[in-house]
């Protein structure tokens, strides 16, 4: 469907039934697949034929999901996970072994900040984290003879910073490793990553693409344009005999098109199993199919929201990269030209304190650690999901202790306006 519109393909895209066949995507509830032959069944474990035999690493209900997603992004193929800290962690670890580095944006979500420099750092994968307004210099200047990957957020969680996607992109190929962009927030319908050079794409489907609180996911697309065989050295679990397959060699048998997902599929799903359950890819399409109309209004509420706030006097600072004021506004112009999100963050007069107070008084906006919902929804960073780094670490991710990030869902933009002034009285 790579002629049709976006609104086409979030609505049809992934799935074509045949004459008689189910209309909307089947959940295939079921572990295991049956074969006439042992043979049959071995050409499936020697990856010479296409098919199914265990739902830990591949089910239909997925893969139909996981296609739609990769139409979306404009890849050649991707994969659904248990969630999107599962997609981030498969999409490194895919190409970083022990020994391995890896140059990351500082402004991301605090859970992959701590996959990075704690979890993958006790597997002996070394990470240096760098400003996401870093000049090239300084940027080049982060990687070593090791580094195997970029890594960053097209909006960043929370703090709501604007990746330069060409820069750090630019500066991946220039050391001849790929760009991996978590691209959960702006969701395809606002931006799309691969277009401005990215290689590997991740999202949470957990958030808008779910929308409605309802399934945690993940999903990783391959923009199927990283040339891993120039740069063989570098990735030998895709260049070399993976001797656990009969010596395969992904990049030679799969070519650029196929090689990373395919391996990611087959030996790191298969050896840890963070699979996502087929009800859950159904749960997901259903919220696929309303994404591009759902998308505008969260930035429409967002917008209106962010205006509100930064009028406010009890308030210190907004961010929100649709302001006019915001430094990241022309970066967004640029990648983000139909809006990014609903999601905005701003900081009360006060710091954690007010921030606490201001949260206690609110009606419509639910205190929750979920984010991009259909239902407004808000947090104090600090004390929940960036509870693990420190004063220091907050700082320099653009997330000080008094930092509220709002969610904005689907209701009256009048109404949460309402809610929020009253709260902040």
């Amino acid at each position: 469907m790579s002629n049709y519109s976006m609104d086409t393909k979030c609505v049809q895209g992934g799935y074509t039934p045949g004459n008689g066949e189910p209309r909307q995507i089947p959940i295939v509830q079921s572990t295991t697949f049956k074969y006439a032959t042992s043979s049959d069944m071995g050409k499936l474990f020697d990856l010479e034929a296409s098919g199914y035999f265990y739902t830990r690493l591949q089910n239909p209900t997925n893969d139909y999901v996981a296609a739609k997603i990769a139409e979306l992004e404009g890849g050649s193929a991707a994969m659904l996970t248990s969630s999107g800290q599962a997609a981030n962690f498969f999409a490194l670890f895919n190409i970083c072994e022990a020994g391995s580095h890896v140059v990351a944006s500082s402004s991301i979500y605090g859970g992959t900040f701590n996959l990075l420099a704690v979890t993958m750092a006790k597997m002996g994968i070394e990470t240096t984290f760098v400003s996401p307004d870093a000049t090239e210099e300084e940027l080049a200047a982060a990687f070593k003879d090791n580094t195997r990957a970029v890594f960053g957020e097209t909006i960043a969680n929370p703090a709501l910073t604007v990746l330069d996607i060409e820069k750090f992109a630019k500066a991946a190929h220039d050391h001849g490793v790929p760009l991996i962009i978590d691209n959960t927030f702006p969701t395809p319908v606002n931006c799309r990553p691969i277009e401005w050079g990215a290689d590997i794409v991740t999202h949470s489907t957990t958030k808008y693409m779910d929308g409605h609180g309802v399934a945690v996911g993940g999903a990783i697309v391959d923009s199927g344009k990283f040339d891993w065989m120039a740069h063989a050295d570098k990735f030998p679990g895709l260049t070399t005999p993976d001797e656990s397959y009969h010596g395969i060699v992904y990049a030679e048998k799969f070519g650029k098109e196929g090689a990373f997902i395919t391996k990611a599929t087959s030996q790191l799903m298969r050896d840890l199993g963070s699979i996502q359950s087929p009800q859950n890819a159904f749960y997901l399409n259903l919220g696929l199919e309303s994404l591009h109309v759902r998308m505008p209004k969260h930035v429409e509420n967002g917008q209106a929201v962010a205006e509100f706030l930064e009028q406010h006097e009890k308030v210190v600072k907004v961010n929100y990269p649709g302001l006019k004021s915001d430094p990241y506004y022309d970066r967004a112009m640029k990648y983000l030209g139909n809006g990014g999100c609903g999601v905005v963050s701003f900081e009360i007069a006060g710091g954690r304190e007010a921030a606490e107070a201001f949260m206690g008084k609110l009606k419509i906006c639910a205190i929750e650690t979920h984010v991009a919902d259909a239902r407004t929804c808000c947090l104090n960073p600090a004390t929940s999901t960036h509870r693990q780094m420190t004063d220091e670490q907050l700082n320099a991710a653009g997330i000080p202790a008094g930092l509220i990030r709002i969610s904005c869902g689907l209701e009256d933009k009048k109404d949460l306006i309402a809610d929020i002034e009253q709260a902040l009285l």
